[in-house]
């Protein structure tokens, strides 16, 4: 009888620890079980250098967002970067999408401008306003082999 005890204990402790490494797999991996509480744009730009799937997405500082894909339109010879807003977050067509780095070599993030002059932008829509990432490793090749240009 004690033998069924301990091996009860051993399979409610195996479960338990089971949920609990399923639970932080969802958690830490922003995995959605139950319904998706955001909506797709899509934005293009000339270059998503060191942009990721998963990168933040922030409007004024506060995270609003996750990069879903990155993908090449072939025809107009851009990048299409589509990205997933909580649903409780409006951005306008007048919107602009800047790639940014965290501190001076962090990971790149997509900071928007929501905009609010123009018409709301609805799920499928495309920001059209877009701006690069400023690479710092070719600017600092520049000004360490002479490129730079004094006024």
């Amino acid at each position: 009888m004690k033998k069924y005890t301990m091996e009860t204990t051993v399979g409610i402790f195996l479960v338990f620890g089971l949920l609990c490494v399923g639970y932080m797999t969802v958690k830490l991996g922003h995995v959605s079980l139950l319904g998706d509480n955001a909506y797709s744009l899509f934005a293009r730009f000339t270059s998503v250098t060191g942009l990721r799937a998963g990168s933040l997405i922030y409007i004024s500082g506060i995270e609003v967002g996750r990069v879903e894909t990155l993908a090449m339109d072939q025809e107009k010879q851009k990048a299409v970067v589509e990205i997933r807003i909580r649903n409780d977050i409006k951005i306008y067509d007048d919107a602009i999408a800047a790639i940014k780095t965290e501190g001076l070599i962090g990971d790149m993030h997509l900071s928007i401008d929501p905009g609010g002059a123009g018409a709301l932008l609805k799920p499928g829509g495309t920001i059209t306003e877009t701006q690069s990432a400023v690479d710092i490793t070719d600017l600092i090749s520049k000004y360490a082999f002479g490129d730079v240009k004094k006024p």
